[in-house]
């Protein structure tokens, strides 16, 4: 998911810039939306190729809290 270049960021959206660590923290503060992490972001989307990679990691997000409630 993402680019990664030495050290830097993991990028979910290129074409806005919104890094794997803001979409979590989007994620984090509530969002369940792909246009929530935009909203979140101050970003609209563009080609929405990072819209499948969004609501994957908010179906993990919510597995994860499943799981952790059990």
């Amino acid at each position: 998911m993402g680019i990664q270049s030495e050290g830097g960021p993991v990028y979910v959206c290129n074409c806005n810039g919104i890094s794997e660590r803001a979409a979590r923290a989007a994620i984090d503060a509530g969002a369940d939306k792909p246009a929530e992490i935009f909203r979140r972001c101050q970003a609209h989307p563009r080609c929405a190729k990072c819209v499948c990679d969004m609501r994957r990691m908010i179906l993990n997000t919510r597995e994860a809290m499943q799981f952790a409630a059990e």
